[in-house]
């Protein structure tokens, strides 16, 4: 596997490339992973027993996931991302990476994601989704309605790409779903020290996780359709 071609920024031209700036800066890029590395990508994604997002630990992965996080969190191709969302020099922002292997329903609820990102990407890894809305990324005009979409939903297979700049409006969820969905999310963050306390307490999350596993399936699990949380 060629790990040079695992992410090319010029992907980011395709003519089916949608970049909006209103109601917030976004963008949805299909096809930005060459169909070669399925497998091995399908191969080293870490094998989370439990659901959630967890820091990104190189050790939990095999190499074509590693390769791939370089990648994602490397200035070129920040500084692509951020010119096509309007932020200048993103790449001056430390970041953090979390990969999510499993959702419980709880998970989706809309948010606008904290004011310590500056903005989120969000790499899916699914070879295949059932015929179902449940778990597809949705971009919302209001917090309180998980039908006002902005531009169509997003279903999580290998390849779908979405990043979008945080704003006090960037509102986005899905509908509740359990199963696997497979994806690596980078933000870029305001200051180190942010990156520090998010790292240690995704840290703490899945230590929780691993004790209380199945009262944390349980949590949330009968929410509504269009719950919410400030972040």
């Amino acid at each position: 596997m060629n790990h040079a071609v695992l992410l090319d920024p010029a992907r980011l031209d395709r003519s089916d490339t949608e970049v909006r700036l209103e109601p917030f800066p976004f963008m949805i890029a299909h096809g930005q992973l060459p169909d070669d590395a399925r497998s091995a990508l399908e191969q080293d994604f870490p094998r989370y027993a439990s659901a959630g997002f967890f820091p990104y630990d190189s050790s939990d992965c095999g190499p074509t996931i590693n390769a791939l996080v370089q990648h994602l969190t490397a200035p070129e191709f920040a500084s692509a991302v951020g010119r096509r969302l309007g932020i200048e020099n993103l790449g001056q922002y430390p970041t953090l990476v979390t990969l999510c292997r499993l959702l419980n329903r709880r998970h989706g609820t809309i948010h606008t994601d904290s004011r310590s990102k500056v903005a989120t990407a969000l790499l899916y890894l699914n070879t295949q989704w059932p015929d179902t809305s449940d778990g597809c990324l949705r971009f919302l005009k209001r917090i309180d309605d998980i039908d006002d979409m902005v531009a169509p939903e997003l279903k999580p297979l290998y390849g779908e790409f979405a990043v979008f700049k945080r704003c006090d409006n960037s509102f986005h969820g899905h509908l509740p779903y359990e199963g696997e969905r497979r994806v690596i999310q980078v933000a870029w963050l305001t200051s180190e020290e942010e990156k520090v306390r998010k790292t240690r307490r995704g840290k703490f999350s899945r230590t929780f996780k691993k004790l209380f596993g199945s009262l944390d399936r349980k949590l949330g699990a009968g929410r509504d359709r269009s719950a919410a949380h400030h972040d």
